[in-house]
């Protein structure tokens, strides 16, 4: 026994659907099919090929200078950072290397401050 098959009728654009749209009316008013009824044209090639070059090349460069945009902002915020990590520590070293701060912490140890200050040692030449 034979299958049943149906048969698809080729969709045939009508008028009103042909014509719409931003590049139909491109197409219309820029009338490119005059520019190649004899094919395409090979002496402008040169031409197209360089424009298109061209705007590849903008196209990098709009991005590579973005790219270094963002690098040279996170730099920024990671040196701002970096600065006041290093503000930070410079305090506290200054605050721990006070004289008062020295004694308080090296009392636990069992040393304590003299109160008698330093005197100098003086070696003569032929002494040592």
């Amino acid at each position: 026994m034979a299958e049943n098959r149906v048969k698809d009728e080729p969709k045939v654009e009508s008028k009103e659907t042909k014509g719409k749209g931003v590049f139909a009316g491109l197409e219309k008013r820029l009338k490119l099919e005059t520019y190649f009824e004899d094919g395409f044209p090979i002496k402008n090639l040169p031409k197209i090929l360089f424009a298109l070059m061209i705007g590849l090349l903008y196209i990098s460069n709009t991005h590579y200078a973005d790219k270094a945009t963002r690098q040279i902002n996170s730099a920024q915020t990671e040196v701002e950072d970096l600065r006041a990590d290093f503000t930070t520590l410079k305090s506290e070293m200054m605050f721990a290397t006070k004289q008062s701060e020295v004694a308080r912490r090296v009392k636990g140890m069992g040393l304590k401050e003299s109160m008698k200050p330093p005197y100098k040692i003086v070696v003569e030449k032929g002494e040592y």
